[in-house]
């Protein structure tokens, strides 16, 4: 996986009923855009994500 400050982070809610969480890609701490990656989330939080199987990278046009 690989994200570039800017693009989007998608976690999926693994159980019915909770909502996706998304947030800006801050830092791509990892080599070459590879996480670990600081988010900012749309709630203003911001954490830093190791991405698993639920996670989505969405790749905005620049």
């Amino acid at each position: 996986m690989h994200a570039s400050v800017g693009d989007e982070i998608i976690i999926h809610g693994r159980v019915t009923g909770n909502p996706d969480r998304r947030g800006e890609v801050l830092e791509a701490r990892g080599p070459e855009g590879t996480p670990p990656y600081l988010v900012k989330f749309d709630d203003g939080h911001e954490a830093l994500v190791f991405p698993g199987p639920d996670v989505q990278v969405v790749t905005l046009s620049r």
